[in-house]
């Protein structure tokens, strides 16, 4: 069974754990009534797991794009194909929009981005408080929209593991 590279493996497995945590210091840090330490600390977490999956994703688009992806050991339907590239796209895409509409959206509340509190950011465009709503709104949709996205993907490797017992899933376990 051809697999994924070990390095396209590893960043695979990284980046959906970064995403993950991230996702789950989203939704916590939110709840946190008012202002206080622990909701400062889990904002620059968050913030500083998105820089991190921001930077991972260059360097797994430019490994995929440097590197072939493995065949698949049996032909699966077309529509399976368009499904699963389309999807894949979309991940990508989302894994970018992500972590940019959520700098834009701190840049947009006039909190600049420092990265793991050494590394300032540049500061792309001044305080609005008419747009950090709206890139509010932005990145909590792609978010949810990238939630999604990654049921479905997970759903779809569990479906060929335990259905089809086509070895797709094992193509990308470490």
């Amino acid at each position: 069974m051809p697999r994924y590279s070990p390095t396209a493996i590893a960043l695979h497995w990284l980046i959906a754990l970064l995403i993950v945590a991230a996702f789950a210091l989203g939704l916590t840090m939110v709840d946190i009534k008012g202002i206080t330490p622990t909701k400062l600390k889990y904002y620059s977490w968050h913030k500083w797991i998105g820089v991190t999956v921001l930077g991972l994703a260059c360097v797994r688009l430019l490994w995929k794009l440097t590197h072939r992806t493995p065949p698949y050991a049996e032909p699966m339907p077309a529509w399976q194909l368009q499904a699963a590239h389309a999807l894949h796209g979309l991940l990508y895409l989302l894994i970018f929009a992500v972590p940019v509409s959520g700098y834009f959206y701190t840049l947009a509340a006039g909190v600049p981005v420092v990265y793991l509190g050494i590394l300032p950011l540049p500061v792309l465009i001044e305080a609005d408080a008419q747009l950090k709503p709206v890139l509010r709104e932005v990145h909590y949709w792609l978010d949810m929209t990238l939630l999604a996205c990654v049921v479905l993907h997970v759903a779809a490797a569990l479906k060929h593991h335990f259905i089809d017992r086509d070895g797709v899933l094992k193509r990308m376990l470490p």
